[in-house]
């Protein structure tokens, strides 16, 4: 039985694209470690295969992942292992470093553009830094997966290598529905579900409720800018029509999820991450059989035209927003989310990886 070990830089609780990798793994005979870090999550992490969640000393900033990178070296190290999987440039180093000391097969998981996410946009010394380490790292990569044709065209520009195309489809199952924890009276809900940081669109969102008055924004995560939309919304008094549940663990999320009425994903063009983004919210709502709201950006916009599921925001104004979410009717996208959420699932996604697998370099 073949040893692979799967590093993330997360706390494994929510992070549904490794999970879905895993299980693959482990359904074709693999012997699973799945290492990530443990933060003041709540949640435990209970999985068929073994995990192990690092406690760090630091968990932000340079010195998390200086730390981070070397324990994750001296744990590769010392542990039986046949397969390396690095999921995304934070974990890419050490896995690379080791598996030319002992001389191992790489898989390399790009979920996103690391040099060019948001957060790093007016940090040129850091966005300097990880983008050397991409510059010097990727083209010597034999088996590099990620998550949108965009990208794989970028590395193949930038670095000439290819890449395979596995997007973070979900599994086709049916949830039980669950309520949302207060009172709808008669009102639709408008949902977000992700990562709470900058660049998502939020603020934007917030801003239109002020012209809806029979809709409910709820969001759904935990990110660095909570604080400040929570504070947003109390200043604009829209506590009302503005809900936080916080982080969910994707088991509840998905009984949450085919309560709303219209799906968001509204990320802003701040860098080529953005740009080139296929958001696994996306396919969620599509699997909750809700129409999806989308920004004018090249992935997300092909997705929504060629399966007729939502709309395009062309206009990033809260009157051009809120015209478009009086405008939806859900019944119009019925047959169309239902004919996308049979094509995009995982039960298909999932032939690629296994064909990457078969054919590692």
């Amino acid at each position: 039985m073949k040893r692979i070990i799967i590093s993330v830089s997360n706390d494994l609780v929510t992070d549904q694209r490794v999970t879905k990798v895993c299980n693959t793994l482990y359904e074709l005979g693999y012997e699973i470690l799945l290492v990530g870090r443990k933060n003041h999550s709540k949640f435990s992490v209970l999985r068929d295969y073994k995990t192990k969640r690092m406690r760090l000393l630091f968990n932000k900033g340079f010195l998390f992942y200086a730390e981070f990178n070397l324990r994750l070296f001296l744990l590769l190290l010392i542990s039986k292992k046949d397969i390396l999987y690095a999921n995304d440039m934070d974990t890419l180093l050490p896995n690379y470093v080791i598996s030319k000391i002992v001389k191992k097969k790489l898989i390399f998981d790009s979920h996103e553009l690391f040099s060019e996410i948001p957060e790093l946009t007016n940090r040129i010394r850091v966005k300097n830094f990880w983008l050397s380490l991409e510059k010097w790292l990727i083209p010597k990569l034999k088996n590099v997966i990620t998550v949108s044709e965009s990208i794989k065209r970028h590395y193949t520009y930038q670095y000439g290598i290819s890449a395979t195309v596995i997007r973070n489809l979900p599994l086709e199952t049916k949830a039980k529905k669950e309520s949302f924890p207060f009172s709808i009276k008669n009102k639709k809900i408008i949902l977000y579900q992700g990562s709470i940081n900058i660049g998502r669109g939020l603020e934007l969102m917030i801003e239109t409720m002020r012209l809806l008055d029979d809709y409910i924004l709820v969001i759904i995560g935990d990110g660095d800018i909570l604080e400040s939309l929570e504070e947003k919304v109390l200043t604009e008094q829209l506590e009302r029509k503005v809900k936080f549940l916080g982080k969910v663990l994707p088991e509840k999320l998905k009984k949450l999820t085919p309560n709303a009425d219209i799906g968001i994903s509204l990320e802003e063009d701040l860098g080529l991450n953005y740009r080139y983004a296929l958001p696994n919210k996306v396919f969620d709502y599509i699997h909750a059989e809700i129409p999806v709201i989308v920004s004018d950006l090249p992935e997300m916009k092909k997705l929504i035209r060629n399966y007729r599921v939502g709309e395009v925001l062309t206009e990033r104004t809260s009157e051009t927003l809120a015209k478009i979410i009086i405008s939806m009717k859900v019944e119009s996208y019925a047959h169309h989310l239902k004919k996308a959420k049979k094509q995009l699932n995982w039960s298909q996604e999932k032939k690629q990886l296994i064909s990457t697998l078969q054919s590692l370099e």
